[in-house]
């Protein structure tokens, strides 16, 4: 009896001591959430940072520094940054793979067939450089646009991680830290989901003490990737009710502390 007594407490103390160095991993959270918006536009200002702010949530803007929103509303864009919001990098004409299905709305001026791994590469540095005098900061996080990552064969951002702390793809998928890949953080692209159906990834995140990441790109309209107002509301407040098992906080700061906690843990 007493040796059974033993291996009970010893196998407790043993899930207690793996439950404590994976929760560990995200701030002695279950998982990791980064809310990220693309494309900078007006319906992001409009009708995603107001929930945001009252909700104290902060949140990752992936901005196309030449957007209509960026040129017509650029000191409300740049306020994000005061507010405690991340001000990313995505591009400056957001230029996209064009000879695919569903990309007929890329120009030929923007399609990343006409491009050269320099040209891509001067846009983005350019990019920053705009980006940073919004808001002073050097270090940036970037999203690739329609997640497509080459010129031709050639992946872009090999030479750009001197710029970059990380760099968010759009695949489906989530990774937890030992795992993900920092110029490859996939992400969960919003596409007129419900909220019941959002959840089940904040939920799963909780389940496999992983890194979620979610894309918004329409909130009440804006881009056909869109989300209703209301559904887009009810996930923000059901991850703020969950903040005590999930740390919430924009990609710059996730990104380093997942460098951080990779190069502690190597084997």
């Amino acid at each position: 009896m007493k040796k059974l007594f033993v291996a009970v407490c010893c196998a407790f103390s043993l899930l207690n001591a793996v439950h404590a160095q994976t929760n560990a991993a995200w701030k002695g959270k279950k998982a990791a959430v980064v809310i990220t918006y693309d494309d900078a536009i007006d319906q992001h200002l409009d009708n995603a940072v107001p929930v945001l702010d009252s909700l104290g949530l902060k949140a990752t803007f992936y901005l196309t520094a030449f957007s209509q929103s960026m040129q017509k509303r650029l000191n409300e864009w740049k306020n994000l940054s005061v507010r405690g919001h991340e001000l990313g990098n995505h591009t400056l004409f957001h230029p996209c793979v064009g000879n695919m299905p569903g990309r007929e709305w890329v120009s030929k001026t923007n399609d990343l067939n006409n491009y050269t791994v320099k040209r891509i590469e001067n846009e983005m540095l350019m990019t920053n450089l705009f980006l940073q005098s919004l808001d002073g900061k050097t270090k940036r996080t970037f999203a690739f646009t329609c997640g497509d990552m080459k010129i031709a064969d050639s992946s872009f951002i090999n030479g750009m991680k001197k710029d970059f702390v990380a760099a968010r793809a759009v695949r489906n998928e989530m990774h937890k830290i030992n795992e993900v890949d920092l110029y490859n953080v996939d992400c969960y692209v919003v596409n007129n989901h419900s909220f019941e159906e959002m959840k089940t990834w904040v939920d799963k995140a909780m389940q496999t003490n992983s890194l979620l990441v979610i894309l918004f790109h329409g909130v009440g309209g804006g881009n056909g990737l869109d989300v209703t107002i209301e559904n887009h509301r009810k996930l923000l407040a059901y991850i703020k009710q969950k903040e005590k098992e999930i740390w919430v906080a924009p990609m710059i700061d996730v990104a380093e502390h997942v460098l951080q906690w990779q190069q502690q843990n190597k084997k």
